[in-house]
């Protein structure tokens, strides 16, 4: 039994504790501050508080599923603390669960009625359930979706006919006002009800050409008309179907300024790299040849300006200086579009100068929430945000370098015996599941004890050294390289040297402090050289500044 003033020393050193769990969360100190939560807990577990507060710092660092256990414990030891539901309601937000969301944030209006910001997020949030129930209302099966790709020909986008299409056309229609003379003469029309007939039909299908090419953008394939950019249009260029280096240095350049690539060569560059990919595999077997080198790249994240950085430093993609970017390129950081483009662009220039996987932000519930699709509807069309969704679905999920490292983005799976070929067989052409192979490839994270756990994410799952070494050992390789996680380094080395995480996304969100990391294989060894960097100034744009405007109000 323990004696009342040892309770009171307890409650005392926690307290003292839970101040400086504060102070770290203050100086973004995130996993230190849970330490510390952790130890006031441990010495009085009935303070909702503490629970309450290491929810916080949990979501901080995108640990959802244990901000909501947290949060949830919080309310349990104090059914009327507020901010426990406050907590658990935003971290519902961020994984999507917005209908879960408004059941806490409906109990926080209960609590405080009179709270203008409890209301405030209340509405924000009634409102996202109400989007969220029409878009299922008219939602079509996906057995009745047809591709939006396939409606789009990037030769369509324009101002006007280009030169070649305009002489095939006045060539045509040269043609049909003859043969229409010869027949209206042979049945004896009079001369001037002929000219009158040939014009009227000459600027007839004129107007109803150049009318199309003006209005739509997006021709069927089935009747294109070239049209020309326009003129005044100062940016980068694609001559013809080839994206060369040059092109894409000078799309670069213009990124680098905040200029815009015209819609056209957008569309090209997209359309070319969903072909590309959709001939994939789900799992791509990459050869290095011996004394060339491999780079491989973690989260990016919509850090454009660090992206830059990383070719300053290792040089720009090419068949002889190869790179891996292992997902999650988009979300969060506000300079998504630009680089997403700028990967693509490296792919349709050479193919295999550039390998990319599927990372869990590479989905429509992600980009919803976390800026993607907010920005392309921004700075492009609606028409781009579904086509992103679509090639998203085309993207590899894994790859093995010279059949010796595995590379994923997220981890490893619920159970053991999963083989290369049970990844090569998944039907990776859809949203990502909440459960599967598929979900764990792009969720599972590691964790420092053996066995496997439940996932501090709340999707797929947390996996110890032991499944680390078994998938290893069971398919012949010899090292998991992993992304997923922001680290204070850029990278961590975890169980017992066989499993790599790397993350190139420094100073997540402007304010995580950490840095960035690359990873340098040198063949035949394949013995990883990882390389850190700081990161660079960026315009005054702010991360999330596309997101959803419900997550911004808690960011």
């Amino acid at each position: 039994m323990v004696m009342p003033s040892m309770e009171v020393e307890n409650s005392s050193q926690a307290e003292e504790i839970k101040l400086r769990a504060n102070e770290a969360f203050k100086a973004h100190k995130y996993s230190q501050a849970i330490d510390l939560y952790t130890q006031a807990i441990e010495l009085n577990s009935q303070n909702a508080v503490y629970w309450a507060n290491r929810a916080l710092a949990h979501t901080k660092l995108e640990e959802y599923g244990s901000a909501i256990q947290d949060a949830s414990k919080a309310v349990e030891i104090d059914p009327k603390y507020s901010k426990g539901y406050y907590r658990r309601g935003a971290a519902y937000l961020a994984m999507g669960k917005f209908k879960e969301a408004l059941k806490d944030f409906q109990q926080v209006k209960k609590i405080c009625p009179n709270d203008p910001d409890a209301t405030k997020k209340l509405k924000e949030c009634e409102k996202a359930v109400m989007k969220l129930k029409f878009e299922e209302a008219i939602s079509v099966p996906n057995s009745e979706r047809h591709s939006v790709a396939d409606s789009i020909d990037f030769r369509s986008i324009g101002t006007g006919p280009d030169s070649s299409s305009l002489t095939t056309l006045v060539t045509a229609l040269a043609a049909a006002a003859v043969a229409m003379v010869v027949v209206m003469l042979v049945v004896g029309i009079a001369a001037t009800t002929v000219a009158t007939t040939v014009v009227a039909v000459v600027v007839v299908v004129i107007g109803a050409c150049w009318w199309g090419g003006c209005t739509s953008g997006v021709f069927s394939r089935s009747h294109t008309v070239n049209l020309d950019v326009e003129p005044q249009y100062s940016g980068a260029r694609i001559e013809g179907d080839v994206v060369t280096l040059d092109f894409v240095k000078r799309m670069m350049d213009d990124f680098r300024n905040q200029k815009c690539l015209h819609k056209r060569y957008a569309y090209q560059i997209v359309l070319q790299t969903r072909e590309m990919l959709r001939a994939l595999p789900s799992l791509v077997d990459i050869n290095v040849p011996n004394n060339s080198h491999f780079t491989v790249c973690g989260d990016v994240h919509g850090q454009f300006y660090d992206l830059l950085n990383i070719f300053d430093l290792n040089g720009l993609p090419s068949e002889e200086n190869p790179y891996l970017f292992n997902g999650d390129f988009v979300d969060r950081g506000s300079f998504s579009l630009e680089v997403i483009l700028t990967l693509f662009a490296f792919k349709c220039m050479c193919p295999s100068a550039i390998y990319l996987a599927r990372g869990n932000h590479e989905s429509k519930s992600m980009n919803k929430i976390y800026g993607f699709e907010g920005e392309v509807r921004s700075k492009l069309s609606e028409t781009f945000v579904e086509l992103f969704a679509e090639v998203f679905c085309c993207l590899p999920l894994a790859h093995v370098i010279n059949e010796k490292i595995f590379v994923v983005h997220g981890g490893l799976f619920s159970v053991d015996g999963v083989k290369l070929s049970d990844i090569r067989a998944i039907d990776r052409f859809c949203e990502p599941p909440e459960e599967g192979l598929m979900c764990e490839l792009l969720w599972s994270d590691p964790q420092p004890y053996p066995g496997r756990g439940p996932s501090k994410r709340g999707v797929g799952l947390s996996f110890g050294v032991d499944v680390t070494k078994r998938f290893l050992q069971e398919n012949n390789l010899d090292l998991v390289v992993r992304s997923h996680e922001v680290k204070d380094e850029g990278y961590e080395i975890e169980h017992d040297g066989k499993l790599i995480t790397v993350f190139s996304a420094p100073n997540y969100c402007d304010q995580m402090g950490n840095k960035g990391a690359f990873i340098r294989f040198e063949a035949p060894d394949l013995k990883p050289n990882i390389v850190t960097f700081s990161a660079v100034p960026h315009p005054d744009v702010k991360p999330m500044a596309y997101a959803n405007n419900f997550l911004r109000m808690f960011s």
